[in-house]
């Protein structure tokens, strides 16, 4: 039973920082996209950022040098670190696994789990 369970956010100033967590169980697999999406009020989910089990890492331009996602060694818990957040970061804040990464990495269909999301205010 795969399991996937954020925390970490909060409210926060503009030009501030946030570290998610997204605690990963049932999930053991050699070949993994993982990834972090968020959804802001009144708007569609959209993708954040992505990291597979090679370590590839894409992000969305919004965001790029900005956040960085990465994973522990262990590989059961992935990490959204946020820094200079800006007002328009605000959303609830995703996180989600699939076994094989496919290129629409940034899309919630290509999705097979989901975390029940964990929310970030920047004022």
């Amino acid at each position: 039973h795969v399991q996937l369970v954020e925390s970490g956010g909060g409210s926060v100033q503009a030009g501030g920082s946030l570290r998610l967590q997204c605690r990963l169980s049932g999930f053991s697999y050699s070949s993994y996209c993982l990834a972090w999406f968020r959804q802001a009020k009144g708007k569609d989910r959209e993708g954040v950022a992505a990291i597979d089990n090679v370590g590839n890492i894409l992000y969305a331009d919004s965001v790029k040098d900005r956040f960085t996602i990465s994973q522990d060694n262990a590989k059961t818990t992935l990490y959204l670190q946020m820094n200079s957040l800006k007002p328009e970061d605000t959303a609830v804040y995703y996180c989600a696994a699939v076994i094989q990464c496919r290129p629409d990495w940034n899309e919630t269909r290509t999705y097979n789990y989901w975390g029940q999301g964990t929310q970030v205010t920047v004022s």
